[in-house]
Parts: C-alpha cells; structure tokens; sequence
C-alpha cells in the first residue's frame, strides 16, 4: 500500500495520501492550506489519479485546500462536522487572514462535499477507494465530527512514506486526526468542542482498538495506542475520569 505523509503545511499539520499500489486511485486525506503542490505533483509521479478526499474532521488547518485539490472528486466529512464545510472560517474567524495570506486564497468549498456515509461506520467499514478499506470509528469532543479511520495493509517503502514509531512495524493502522497524537490529545476549548465527549472517546479508542496499532496523527509524528496509554498523562487522566 501507498502511504505518503507531507507536513509542510500551515500549524504542520499532517496531510496523507493512500492508495492500493500505483496507477489506483488515491485517496488524500486533511489537506490543509499548503499542500495542494505536493499532492498534484506527487500524484503525477506515482502515476496515481484521484479518488476521494477524507477530512477527519471540520477544523479550517484539515480542508483548507480541499477546494483546489478535489476538482470533480468526492469529500468526505463526518456527518456532524458537515456544516463546517460552508466555511471553516467562521468558527475560527481571527485566523481566517493568515491563512489567506499564507496559502494565497480564501475559502474554496468543494463541489463534492458530503457527509461520510454510514457503511463506513459499520463493523467492516467499506473501501473507499478502490483497494483503501478503512473503518471509521465516531471520537467526538475536538470537534462534534471527529473521528478515526482504521485500516489495515503493509506500506510500501518510499522516501515520503509515513513514518513508523522506531522499532515499530505492522499493517493495523489508524489515522488519528486530532482525536489523539504522540504523547498529546485535541483541545476542546475551541467552537464546538466538548471536554467529556473527549474523555470518552478516548476511553473508547483504548477499549476497542488493538494496543499495537500505529496511528498517524493530524499533527507530529506516529505513534501506537499502547504507548500512548503507557505514557501520555492526558490519556491517562482521560481514563482515569471513566
């Protein structure tokens, strides 16, 4: 499997491409203000077409180029954080000029937004792109939408490839969105967060996915659910609410 990372976006936040092995249609997910070069360019070098745009949740750093990047191709948003797509910006107004100026265009709503159909939330989830299956999973409370993409499939070697945890290898992977990062959890003090649905999407994400999967976060770099239940003290603080 195809699984690239770039980061050298607006706030760095993290930007994938995924797909079955290449000239498969791709699927890009959160991409923020900045990476529509990467994404053109790299999808013309790996001989890769698109075919789906994810957005793991509705915060303007996660879609900002979404607009460019999506042409005729679906978005997919969880349902709760559809709305946001009319524009991000509203919600977060004070950053809405820097990142304006630093992408070099305002809000574009993508043509093909629409809300992640339920099949995806269901026991096996449902492939997304042609090859990509993955299960989402609701983690609301940074968002009223925020969830986690599950996925399983052995990633290919590729200088851009998204980096594993060191010492860490295996094919059960999450995609984390801001729900959870290495040794950090999403704030919840922003339009529409929520700090106990947060509590209890972390005791979830522990309860229900395997310790040993490697999750690639919205920001910073991998890690795995059972690092992160070892020694994040937000994660430990999270449980020890429940």
């Amino acid at each position: 499997m195809i699984f690239l990372r770039y980061s050298r976006t607006l706030i760095e936040a993290n930007c994938y491409i995924l797909a079955d092995s290449p000239g498969s249609p791709a699927l890009v997910v959160d991409p923020g203000a900045g990476s529509a070069a990467w994404i053109d360019q790299t999808l013309q070098r790996k001989g890769l077409s698109l075919g789906a745009v994810l957005c793991t949740h509705g915060h303007m750093d996660h879609v900002w180029d979404s607009g460019l990047v999506a042409g005729e191709a679906p978005v997919f948003i969880p349902g709760p954080d559809l709305y946001r797509m009319d524009d991000p910006v509203a919600y977060a107004r004070p950053l809405g000029s820097t990142f304006e100026a630093a992408s070099g265009h305002g809000w574009i709503k993508p043509e093909g937004t629409r809300a992640l159909p339920g099949e995806f939330f269901a026991d096996g989830g449902a492939e997304i792109v042609p090859g990509v299956a993955i299960r989402a999973l609701p983690a609301p409370g940074h968002t009223e939408g925020s969830s986690v993409f599950l996925l399983n499939g052995a990633v290919d070697p590729d200088r851009e490839s998204a980096a594993f945890p060191e010492g860490v290898a295996g094919q059960a992977l999450m995609l984390s969105g801001d729900v959870l990062f290495r040794d950090g959890v999403g704030r919840t003090d922003l339009h529409g967060g929520d700090p106990a649905a947060a509590a209890a999407s972390l005791r979830t994400l522990v309860r229900v996915v395997d310790p040993a999967t490697v999750f690639f976060p919205g920001h910073g770099p991998a890690s795995t659910v059972g690092r992160e239940r070892a020694h994040s003290y937000y994660l430990r603080q999270a449980l020890a609410v429940g």
